[in-house]
């Protein structure tokens, strides 16, 4: 213990601590890295939808664009109806390389493929199940995306979705998987019924689990410009074997469920935060294909929501919060997994009524214990990063995307630059 304080009180602005000692997972990681294996390559983790009526799909197509974090020769879809009180039934999938970029679905030639769920090209998913699909060919390179069409043939209530993509997705009229190109009804800024993409390739992912954002708010849409997108395409261009699958969900929070006051405007829009961290964790990590590292970004949220989407009941401790991360710690390293903790931004003048003196304490006793336990394998300091030099409770103004709470894609740009690549080799 001793050793690894010398280490985290020598660290730079990164506040990086490497593994202290090769583990089980180190070694286990160097074999899965030498041989191809199934890997994520992207994520959408499901939520279910607020109270009302749900969108209704019937005959139509809903067509996805998956930014691969890492190619391969092999492609696997997941779907999903885990939030579904009813049977799912998906008449057809197409899975191919995506033409064109920013808001293009139109799929490259000679690259489209049929997706078969135990050899058949149609699946019906019960409800609360996902369906992994059979493997298909298809080389995939690193960076490229994906186009993941899914045909809805039967009256199909939308009530398991991602509902913040950053990507437009389209719905057509019809059965139009295997057309090249379609002609959208919609525009989208969701997922639908899609949860993941794995590739089978040499390597390994890091799964990064966190709010809004690791989601990816407030970054312009189309332009892959979330943390872990931009953390992936420098692992690419170091030429490290890594997927990074992210399951960052806006407004999540690591120790409670959403729960809206009765009658407040929260009550609309709160079943999108999904469920805790504590709660997700084996379905949004563990579950992810080839997963040998965590990074976690968590707090701001259980802090900030109380009084605001959450009731004044649901107020937490420093304490409350890093036991709350000592259970993901004890859970990733039950399953091989090396786990990162990342210091909470700091938000003094957010626009959302998040900050107080009280939660600033808390935020600043969490990020002590990050910082300074040696609980997590390593620390990635994005605090340190992010906040202005002149008022350091604040993000940088160069960093902040006006509500003094999210970073913009500068500060995106910046938390990814803050994350050595020295553990992923």
């Amino acid at each position: 213990m001793a050793t690894r304080r010398a280490l985290l009180a020598g660290t730079a602005a990164t506040g990086f601590v490497p593994l202290a000692n090769p583990s089980r997972t180190e070694k286990t990681e160097k074999t899965a890295n030498s041989a191809n294996t199934w890997v994520a390559t992207w994520a959408a983790p499901p939520t279910t939808i607020p109270p009302g009526e749900p969108r209704v799909l019937q005959d139509q197509t809903v067509r996805h664009v998956a930014h691969a974090s890492i190619g391969g020769d092999q492609v696997r879809v997941r779907v999903t109806n885990e939030f579904g009180e009813t049977p799912l039934r998906i008449g057809e999938v197409r899975v191919g390389l995506r033409s064109g970029d920013g808001a293009s679905t139109d799929v490259a030639r000679g690259t489209g493929r049929r997706v078969t769920f135990s050899g058949r090209g149609a699946v019906t998913l019960p409800a609360g199940t996902p369906a992994v699909s059979d493997p298909l060919d298809l080389v995939v390179p690193a960076g490229a995306d994906l186009v993941v069409s899914l045909y809805l043939p039967e009256r199909t209530p939308v009530t398991t979705l991602f509902a913040f993509s950053y990507q437009d997705n389209v719905i057509a009229a019809g059965n139009v998987t295997g057309a090249a190109s379609v002609t959208p009804a919609e525009t989208i800024g969701q997922v639908l019924f899609l949860s993941g993409v794995a590739v089978r390739t040499r390597g390994s992912s890091i799964v990064t689990l966190g709010d809004s954002i690791t989601n990816g708010a407030i970054t312009r849409t189309n332009a892959n410009h979330r943390w872990p997108d931009l953390f992936a395409a420098r692992l690419r261009a170091a030429g490290r074997p890594y997927g990074v699958a992210n399951v960052g969900i806006a407004g999540n929070r690591l120790l409670h469920d959403p729960n809206p006051p009765a009658g407040g405007p929260a009550e609309a829009y709160a079943a999108y935060f999904g469920q805790s961290a504590l709660r997700r964790f084996d379905r949004d990590v563990l579950a992810q294909p080839g997963a040998a590292h965590l990074i976690v970004l968590l707090g701001v949220n259980d802090l900030g929501h109380p009084g605001t989407s959450a009731p004044p009941s649901e107020v937490v401790s420093a304490d409350d919060l890093i036991g709350g991360h000592r259970q993901l710690i004890a859970r990733a390293h039950s399953a091989g997994i090396r786990a990162y903790g990342a210091t909470i931004l700091p938000f003094r003048g957010d626009g959302l009524g998040f900050w107080s003196a009280a939660n600033e304490r808390k935020r600043a006793a969490v990020n002590r214990w990050i910082r300074t336990s040696g609980e997590y394998d390593g620390v990635i300091d994005f605090d340190a990063a992010v906040r202005d030099p002149a008022d350091p409770l604040r993000l940088r103004p160069a960093y902040n995307s006006g509500d003094g709470l999210h970073p913009n894609d500068a500060g995106m740009a910046a938390m990814a630059a803050a994350i050595p690549l020295g553990p992923y080799r």
